[in-house]
């Protein structure tokens, strides 16, 4: 890791072009998040955001779209619209970190200095690491929602499958929005359920893990469905594998006495999730830890090594579900932190690894799962009114109707309903 800070630091000039008070890398979720509930607690902040990216997506909306709710449409929006305003925003990508000399690089050679860092730019999906994918996603019945132009054909795939193999996977952790997998599961067995054509449609499921689900309290709700829609399970199996134009899949499945063996599936509909990884500029950078992702404190989510670096959504190396529920939380209390490391306050905010997967079982019930770390149950609203270890049609509602425009109203403008930071006298790192 040391051996990365001097050679970053080497290749970075003297003198910063540019300087921001706070400087945030990333405009995803967390990003945007982050950047207004900095400027709702004080507008005049200095702070530049960057990221060359021309859209913003909802991601969570494209369980939906592939299950025929949703217009691909209704689920983006573009950046330029979303930069809260007195945000300066760079639009270009980072190649290199140099924390020693509170500096970065971007794809352009530009130098920019900051006080204050917050990293957030998300994770990488690493299709090129299954064999043959790359060629073939969007073509021959192999699809995935993980992508906004791959969820229509999701849909379409649906709704023309009258009857053959239909194969979901889930890769390995860590993955963006864990349920998301069993969403498109579940909506996609609905359908055919709904169509009578379950009978017709062999379906299976291929998971990399040893567990349906890994809050143990929504798993019964969830093997009622996977009963339901008699939906074959494959626990330590992860997909290597493509060969489109032959419709097959080939899984690698690990056995209990530690070895593996392959296994080649034919499929007529491949729902694919690939693994994920941070991004390339990050793994190269000194912020990381053992495993590639950046290295905070679980709690106040300031980074082990650099005091003025902070980081959230999916990029850290934290334990919750890297959810845009959690991206929620976590922003304000990043928000609190950075003006406590700028001398604004003594006292400093906790996460508590809140995240959120609205697991839709079938179209207009959801099971809706919220847990902090080690797996603690945490529902926002009393079981009375919705248990979320159970299938409800009020969590659809919330899903479909209420978390979209919490999202684009709320959330991305640092409105922060039922995600205000809890705070606890101390101070931050030095």
């Amino acid at each position: 890791m040391r051996s990365r800070t001097s050679s970053s630091d080497a290749a970075v000039s003297e003198a910063a072009a540019t300087r921001h008070q706070i400087l945030i890398i990333g405009a995803g979720a967390a990003g945007l998040a982050v950047a207004s509930s900095l400027r709702a607690r004080d507008a005049t902040l200095d702070i530049g955001l960057i990221d060359p990216a021309d859209a913003h997506y909802y991601q969570p909306g494209w369980t939906l779209v592939g299950a025929g709710v949703f217009e691909p449409k209704s689920t983006v929006r573009s950046m330029a619209s979303l930069i809260p305003r007195g945000v300066h925003w760079i639009k270009q990508a980072v190649t290199i970190f140099s924390p020693q000399s509170n500096r970065v690089v971007l794809a352009d050679g530009r130098v920019v200095g900051y006080e204050q860092l917050i990293v957030c730019p998300g994770l990488k999906l690493d299709w090129s690491a299954i064999k043959g994918l790359n060629e073939t996603l969007g073509a021959h019945g192999v699809t995935s929602n993980y992508r906004y132009d791959l969820a229509p054909y999701t849909w379409k795939l649906v709704q023309e499958l009258k009857q053959g193999k239909a194969l979901f996977t889930q890769p390995p952790m860590p993955i963006k929005c864990a349920g998301a997998p069993q969403k498109a599961l579940y909506l996609s067995c609905d359908h055919w359920l709904k169509t009578g054509r379950q009978a017709q449609v062999k379906t299976q499921f291929f998971n990399a893990g040893a567990v349906l689900f890994g809050v143990a309290d929504y798993v019964p709700a969830l093997m009622k469905y996977i009963d339901k829609y008699a939906v074959d399970l494959n626990f330590n199996h992860t997909l290597i594998e493509v060969d489109g134009p032959a419709k097959k899949a080939t899984f690698a499945r690990k056995l209990a006495d530690g070895s593996t063996e392959t296994l080649l599936c034919d499929f007529d509909m491949l729902h694919v999730v690939p693994p994920q990884v941070a991004p390339d500029f990050i793994r190269a950078s000194p912020l990381v830890d053992a495993a590639g992702w950046v290295d905070v404190d679980p709690g106040t989510l300031q980074h082990r090594a650099f005091a003025n670096i902070h980081a959230l959504g999916d990029v850290t190396n934290t334990s919750n579900a890297k959810t845009a529920a959690a991206a929620r939380k976590q922003a304000p209390v990043v928000a609190h932190n950075v003006l406590t490391a700028l001398g604004r306050s003594t006292d400093l905010a906790h996460y508590d690894g809140y995240g959120s997967c609205p697991l839709t079982v079938e179209r207009g019930k959801i099971v809706l799962a919220e847990f902090t770390y080690g797996g603690k149950l945490a529902p926002s609203f009393a079981h009375w009114l919705l248990d979320g270890r159970k299938p409800t049609r009020l969590a659809w509602w919330l899903k479909e109707r209420i978390l979209p425009p919490l999202y684009w109203r709320c959330m991305l403008k640092g409105r922060e309903w039922l995600a205000r930071p809890t705070l606890v006298a101390g101070s931050v790192a030095k």
